[in-house]
């Protein structure tokens, strides 16, 4: 596997998630403020509406902005086994019943999906429960998520 082009993978779709949702806000911003949008009596609130969805879509655009701006200064290294799993760390993990996953451990983004060749890639944080007990760990370590066992077979 290739950490590298997973990392400009997720680049490439939080960038074009911010695109996307800077030219939302951008639409509900000019919506709030156009003249069609003013009041025509006390039970109008269209303006109103268009002005918490457009103060909704900012918010959401500038922590977009902020991960985008972490994954791209995550600097990519090969595993060290004295400092164990680390951000940026490429994990596979099997089961007791011999399912296998990859994980990747980065500064955002939970939950995407990446794909790279047949395999798929599931992005996970330190902040998460997994991502938690992961951080430190090796090849040969076991961690639990939810009601199952996974050992960690391979760290790139």
């Amino acid at each position: 596997m290739d950490k590298l082009s997973l990392q400009q993978l997720v680049c490439q779709r939080l960038a074009d998630d911010l695109a996307l949702l800077s030219a939302a806000a951008e639409a509900a911003r000019q919506a709030a403020t156009h003249e069609q949008s003013k009041a025509e009596n006390k039970y109008d609130t269209r303006g109103l509406e268009a002005s918490y969805l457009a103060a909704g879509q900012s918010r959401r655009a500038e922590q977009i902005r902020r991960a985008l701006a972490a994954w791209r200064a995550l600097q990519l290294r090969p595993y060290d086994e004295e400092r164990g799993i680390q951000l940026g760390a490429l994990i596979l993990l099997t089961n007791e019943d011999g399912q296998r996953q990859w994980l990747l451990l980065g500064p955002d983004g939970a939950g995407q999906k990446l794909a790279q060749g047949d395999e798929e890639v599931t992005l996970i944080t330190p902040h998460a429960p997994l991502g938690q007990q992961l951080l430190g760990r090796g090849p040969g370590d076991e961690v639990r998520a939810g009601t199952s066992t996974w050992q960690v077979l391979r760290v790139e």
